[in-house]
């Protein structure tokens, strides 16, 4: 692991200790999210710069406006992030009706997507980018309608940005798909695979690497393949990094996160726990990638990418819970 690798993993522990003390009602997930933004931006967490851009979304969003719900601490920590986040509030929320207005549903996820448009064009572009969203979606829905949902609307943003035709993109989804689905159990997941692997092509070496990568963690018991991380083996795959050095990184970091405090087994489950090492290990190895859609687009997709799984991550522990009452008031 090297310096920078272990730098940032000091910061986002330490983030996510401060925030816990600051945002004590808000969920674990989304503390710990907004802390893994900051540390990403190699930057000690701004409690007060978070919660006058949560005031900021507050006063913007309608009280019923998804951008008030799971996510708006992750929202107010990329708002306060940014060089103006009342413009760009504002920005989000026109997006957002844009997005609502071709007919995507309102949720969490619509309002992350319309974060990532808002943020990653400009605003004579929001058309064109939506369109293309709203197209890489339907083509996505078209080949696989049980399977795509709202919680692909993040990845459809993510592609809409990008520079990829979308009826090429579409269809090398759908090749990936093919030759992933029988590899892992859950296939709502491979298709988030399948849209993470499209920035990097649909080559026999690519699809390799994957299985490669999953069957090396695997022996190591880091088990990536699972539905809430598998999005992330796709970025750690499309990095020109050799797999034994990356499994050993992710490794080293997610037992170093093991022994802090905060991150000790009672407090965070381990798939989190490898999410977040294999986002820092990723951020680490993006900047290696010089040329094509990929180094063009990696990054920021790495970042939409953990927030995407920790948004599923979010709505299953909250659908949980609300079973839970319901069955604890219903006895």
């Amino acid at each position: 692991m090297t310096s920078k690798t272990e730098g940032k993993l000091n910061l986002f522990v330490s983030n996510a200790q401060t925030i816990k003390k600051k945002f004590t009602w808000q969920h674990d997930l989304t503390r710990r999210l907004a802390a893994l933004l900051y540390a990403q931006e190699s930057k000690p967490v701004e409690c007060e710069a978070i919660r006058q851009c949560h005031t900021i979304l507050k006063s913007s969003a309608g009280v019923f406006s998804a951008f008030r719900g799971n996510m708006s601490l992750c929202i107010a920590a990329l708002l306060s992030l940014s060089d103006n986040p009342e413009r760009l509030m504002g920005e989000a929320i026109k997006v957002y009706n844009l997005l609502k207005k071709v007919k995507l549903r309102a949720s969490d996820y619509l309002a992350v997507a319309a974060y990532q448009i808002a943020a990653g064009a400009d605003s004579d572009n929001y058309t064109t980018v939506i369109e293309r969203t709203r197209a890489f979606y339907d083509g996505m829905k078209a080949h696989h309608w049980f399977h795509t949902g709202q919680d692909d609307y993040i990845f459809a943003a993510m592609l809409g940005l990008s520079d990829l035709d979308v009826n090429t993109g579409v269809e090398r989804i759908e090749q990936l798909y093919v030759r992933l689905k029988n590899e892992f159990w859950d296939k709502n997941n491979v298709q988030a695979l399948s849209q993470v692997m499209v920035l990097g092509g649909t080559s026999d070496a690519t699809i390799g690497r994957v299985l490669a990568l999953r069957d090396t963690l695997k022996a190591q018991k880091l088990r990536l393949d699972r539905s809430d991380t598998l999005s992330s083996l796709g970025v750690l795959a499309l990095l020109p990094v050799d797999i034994e050095i990356i499994v050993r990184d992710i490794d080293e970091a997610q037992t170093f996160l093991r022994a802090q405090k905060g991150f000790g087994s009672l407090s965070i489950y381990k798939q989190e726990l490898l999410l977040f090492a294999a986002a820092i290990v990723s951020w680490e190895y993006a900047d290696s990638v010089k040329s094509g859609v990929l180094a063009a687009t990696l990054s920021t997709s790495i970042t939409n990418i953990i927030i995407a799984q920790q948004a599923d991550m979010i709505a299953v522990m909250t659908a949980a819970n609300t079973a839970a009452v319901s069955a604890s008031s219903s006895q």
